[in-house]
């Protein structure tokens, strides 16, 4: 049984959607906190099963019968991270799982500027070491964090944002399918995968530019300082904290850890990744529907 973890959260969610159109809902199992939210998944016959990060006795019981245990990462940094993603890898060991597979990030490494990589490859190194197969999914960055730093750009003409670079801004629901993808044929990466990226990497330039071009309005973009920016989350009520991890999405762009781009994801696809105007279209015609 394929046991997929965070199976209500927005990641989670489309990689069992997608696993559905490839394998029979009686070999799929999910693993959430409130299986009430994942019933639309028990009505189609996967098996869900209450499993939380933090009671090991749960994950036994969410995990028993896996034959591939699939981890998706939790919303926490630092240590809190690492300490419950172990927490699933001893579970998915102690159940018995032929392989492990574990969302990643582009750009994981003990050095990243981003602490959310750091936590990745501390994960991964965890992974190393429990003994039992393992695939580590090197995500893209997430397109959805894109627009909302742009935030109201497309409609104001403006965003101001700390000087950034690069960044392979990557579909959910691609990376989704390329989980499904590789679930349905168990084997085909061992280890970290290459980064799983759209086809571009765009800076925030790029991205007020294709604003600008997806509603006929010029969309500026201004540089403002690191501590401006910090402030200006802070002033917003965004704990200093998670204030300062925000700001290493711009300090780790800026150093070319999110620059690559690499045609695996594609490959995987059996098509071109969706591209950010796509996505950028979609939010504003969803945006005046309502």
């Amino acid at each position: 049984m394929i046991i997929v973890t965070g199976a209500t959260g927005q990641l989670g969610r489309q990689i069992v959607e997608r696993l559905l159109t490839r394998v029979p809902a009686d070999r799929i199992g999910v693993s959430v906190r409130d299986p009430q939210k994942a019933r639309g998944f028990a009505d189609q016959g996967v098996r869900v099963r209450h499993g939380s990060f933090t009671d090991a006795g749960s994950l036994a019981h969410a995990f028993e019968g896996a034959s591939q245990v699939l981890i998706v990462s939790v919303d926490k940094m630092g240590d809190e991270a690492v300490r419950q993603h172990r927490a699933a890898i001893d579970g998915a060991v102690a159940a018995g799982a032929r392989r492990i597979l574990y969302t990643s990030h582009m750009g994981a490494g003990a050095a990243s500027r981003f602490q959310p990589c750091r936590d990745h490859a501390a994960t991964e190194d965890a992974l190393r070491a429990s003994g039992v197969a393992f695939t580590s999914l090197r995500n893209g960055f997430y397109a959805a964090n894109a627009l909302q730093f742009l935030g109201d750009a497309p409609t104001s003409g403006s965003v101001a944002l700390p000087a950034d670079g690069p960044v392979s801004w990557t579909a959910h629901a691609d990376l989704a399918d390329a989980a499904a993808a590789v679930l349905a044929d168990e084997g085909r990466f061992d280890g970290p995968t290459p980064p799983l990226t759209a086809a571009q990497a765009l800076t925030f330039d790029d991205l007020a530019a294709i604003a600008g071009e997806c509603t006929g309005r010029t969309v500026t973009r201004t540089t403002t300082t690191d501590e401006q920016f910090r402030e200006q989350l802070v002033g917003h009520g965004v704990p200093a904290e998670a204030a300062a991890q925000l700001l290493g999405v711009f300090t780790a762009a800026r150093a070319g850890e999110f620059a690559a781009v690499d045609p695996t994801l594609a490959t995987l696809l059996g098509r071109e990744p969706t591209t950010l105007s796509t996505l950028l279209r979609e939010q504003l015609a969803t945006a005046a529907s309502h």
